[in-house]
């Protein structure tokens, strides 16, 4: 598969991190509507497991490969934010950051 193009493929925006009611403490950011069509229009048909999507993501200074995932209930895609990432761009519950993201289909 070819290298993404950053021209076509990338994505940059402003998110709030938040924390999943849950047993688990996974933490989320969800991709603004625009972003999130123009990804499943473009990039939905060739989605993964569970309809993800691989990307490579930048927030501050870290940079990451993951997927992101569809959350139908919201109608958009939510980016899981880990804990290594959280702790290296001083992230916590409700911290607003900008994301580049990048499809890597």
């Amino acid at each position: 598969m070819a290298p993404p193009d950053p021209e076509t493929d990338s994505f940059e925006f402003s998110a709030t991190i938040w924390e999943h009611d849950g047993d688990a403490a996974w933490h989320f950011l969800s991709l603004p509507e625009p972003v999130a069509d123009d990804i499943e229009a473009r990039y939905g048909g060739q989605a993964r497991g569970f309809g993800s999507v691989r990307v490579e993501v930048t927030i501050g200074s870290t940079t990451w490969r993951t997927s992101v995932f569809p959350d139908r209930a919201n109608r958009t895609y939510v980016l899981p934010v880990k804990k290594a990432v959280r702790a290296a761009e001083d992230l916590r519950d409700g911290s607003v950051t900008d994301v580049r993201l990048v499809v890597i289909m």
